[in-house]
């Protein structure tokens, strides 16, 4: 009965009356963030239309962020409300934003709190002209004893730190999918209620999948063990995996990452040529650190191609690395590729009559 559902007020109070050390603060933070993903979502679902209330949209002045990347409308609004939502409650020290090049201070006639908060407003925002998801991404920290001002240090800590991680995608059912470090757990908005209801317990990643995420467009700028992998997927039962596999590419990473968390899978954005002044696509903090702990919390693996990517030391906040995520046994591999193409042993034997060829060419 709809009375009896676990919402996720419910699920974070229960999980923090059984936790060793409750932190009721954090059930308070997690709860303002449902509360900012509920009004985002309900801003998607608008898309062209004027969001109630909001009287600047659509007319929302937006311009370039500190990524170099154009600004969508809804960047701002989503941006905006996860702020205005977050940091009056008392919980947060500070807060880190895709679309702002320094910290945001929480203003002085708030009280400040022990938690830092790291997030990417809209996931995917790039697909809003065409209406495919597209979701936020949240990663809580805790801020070092004793520091009520952070600054910029004092968020550059490894996604080991985390305390908690989660996602919102806004599609067909808008979910949030959220991790303390003890499993991932899905919850779906029921507009009946306007609640986040448990719909998803326990989320695994099943360790073998045939199906993996890439953009292959940048082919030409890959590292040889990503040629090489993608190449043996593509080859199917005719190459040495022996098994067909079948690609998505979504550009969303919440929209990926969420396909995976379902049914299992590989998805990657790796190091490329592409711009060598940029060793990655996705940024360490709020979107590559709190989807790994996601991804690693059911069961799969999360990795740069070279080193697990909650390890990493970061050294700014809006620091790019390479991502490759998903089925633990297909990261391995790749993983696996990147050392011996490093070790020097995976060399091709050229010749000009078997050359390697792209996904692509024919001759």
């Amino acid at each position: 009965m709809p009375y009896r559902r676990t919402t996720l007020s419910k699920f974070i109070i229960e999980d923090q009356r059984r936790a060793a050390a409750p932190e009721p603060e954090l059930t308070s933070l997690l709860n303002d963030i449902q509360t900012a993903c509920k009004l985002i979502a309900v801003a998607a679902s608008r898309g062209g239309i004027a969001v109630p209330g909001d009287t600047r949209a659509p007319a929302v002045e937006t311009a370039v962020n500190v990524q170099g990347e154009q600004q969508k409308p809804l960047d701002v609004i989503a941006n905006d409300i996860m702020i205005g939502t977050c940091e009056w409650g008392g919980q947060l020290a500070g807060m880190v934003s895709e679309e702002m090049e320094q910290p945001y201070e929480i203003p002085a006639v708030y009280p400040r709190g022990r938690y830092l908060l790291v997030f990417d407003p809209l996931d995917g925002s790039s697909n809003i002209d065409v209406n495919m998801p597209v979701g936020t991404i949240f990663s809580v920290l805790r801020c070092p004893e004793g520091v009520t001002a952070p600054g910029l240090e004092h968020f550059l800590q490894p996604g080991t730190a985390q305390v908690a991680a989660g996602y919102a995608i806004y599609g067909p059912t808008a979910m949030l999918v959220l991790t303390l470090g003890a499993g991932v757990h899905g919850f779906t908005l029921d507009p009946e209620i306007g609640a986040f209801t448990l719909t998803h317990p326990d989320m695994a990643i099943p360790p073998d999948s045939h199906e993996f995420a890439v953009n292959v467009s940048n082919e030409r700028f890959w590292e040889p063990p990503v040629r090489r992998y993608v190449d043996e997927c593509v080859e199917g039962t005719a190459g040495v995996r022996g098994v067909d596999f079948n690609m998505r590419w979504i550009a969303s990473m919440v929209a990926e990452v969420h396909r995976i968390l379902v049914r299992g899978g590989l998805f990657m954005y790796p190091r490329d040529a592409k711009d060598p002044s940029k060793p990655g696509r996705l940024r360490l903090m709020y979107e590559a650190n709190p989807m790994a702990m996601i991804v690693e919390q059911a069961g799969g693996a999360a990795s740069t191609g070279r080193g697990r990517i909650l390890e990493l030391a970061p050294a700014e906040i809006h620091q790019r690395v390479p991502v490759i995520l998903g089925s633990r046994s297909e990261v391995e591999r790749l993983v696996r590729y990147h050392a011996e193409y490093d070790a020097g042993e995976d060399a091709p034997f050229k010749t000009p009559l078997f050359n390697a060829r792209s996904l692509f060419r024919t001759a």
